[in-house]
């Protein structure tokens, strides 16, 4: 794999890279190997998530060599980089994906068991792992990294990132529950179990308060918002002090109100069921 990321990395230097006639071959091997699970945008070593920087950096050399080409079919046409179509899915993948419009960029790593409810969207680099539920309008964006038994349910969005290469993804670790329409972007990171309640938004701005813990969670200029493991979070507010005090006012922010026990895990095994 180091040569194919050195190759990468001297392609990515090139201001004319289009003109280069082993450039395509390259990135064509790379995305079989993005696929493929092989290389991955990030992953935890030591305990910590590290961004391979030179996978976004591929990622951006497909675009810059790809052309617009019409793909799909009449009954679902698009227009797209000829670089990065919709994977085509067979059944030794081992993947369902239930009809009804949703897709899947080549490019994008999808376990087999992973379950694909319509319409959902899953962008080049991001890696999801087995197990999994992506639920209907749910989104996985690029480079994001979901691992095993998540349920990103309804209308849930997992932000991507390309630019800059070095900027961490979203990380949504094994066995996490994403409810309904929750945002979780911007590097953040939500530790193994944690339960997100509906409409829980998370971003590098959000403060977490912890009221199990008595602490407050904010992200650091080197690392994103961490959301602990097995924490339960939901959408709560605080209280405004400027302006006048008659306004009463008040802002949104993510609460943990309490640590995963045995009525949660009830919860999510009805989940479970569901698929």
């Amino acid at each position: 794999m180091a040569s194919l990321q050195s190759e990468i990395e001297r392609l990515a230097t090139l201001t004319e890279v289009e003109r280069d006639p082993q450039a395509r071959a390259t990135f064509l091997r790379f995305r079989d190997e993005l696929t493929a699970g092989k290389i991955r945008a990030a992953e935890k070593a030591g305990g910590r998530w590290r961004v391979n920087a030179w996978v976004k950096q591929g990622i951006l050399l497909g675009f810059r060599l790809g052309a617009l080409s019409e793909m799909g079919s009449a009954a679902l046409s698009f227009v797209d980089k000829d670089t990065f179509p919709a994977r085509q899915f067979k059944v030794s993948d081992r993947v369902r994906v239930v009809p009804g419009g949703s897709s899947v960029r080549l490019g994008a790593y999808v376990a087999p068991s992973v379950i694909c409810m319509p319409p959902m969207f899953i962008n080049v680099g991001a890696y999801v792992d087995e197990g999994t539920m992506v639920d209907s309008h749910a989104l996985v964006g690029s480079c994001a990294q979901v691992g095993k038994r998540v349920h990103l349910s309804a209308a849930a969005q997992i932000g991507g990132v390309l630019e800059p290469i070095n900027a961490a993804p979203v990380v949504i670790e094994d066995d996490v529950l994403v409810g309904g329409n929750c945002g979780v972007y911007e590097g953040t990171l939500v530790e193994a179990r944690a339960v997100l309640g509906a409409g829980t938004i998370l971003t590098r701005s959000t403060p977490l308060y912890d009221l199990v813990r008595g602490e407050t969670y904010r992200a650091t200029e080197e690392n994103g918002l961490v959301v602990p493991e097995g924490a339960v979070v939901v959408p709560g507010s605080r209280s405004v002090k400027k302006g006048p005090a008659d306004w009463k006012l008040s802002l949104y922010t993510p609460v943990i109100v309490k640590y995963r026990d045995e009525k949660t895990d009830e919860g999510a095994e009805l989940e479970e069921w569901l698929r």
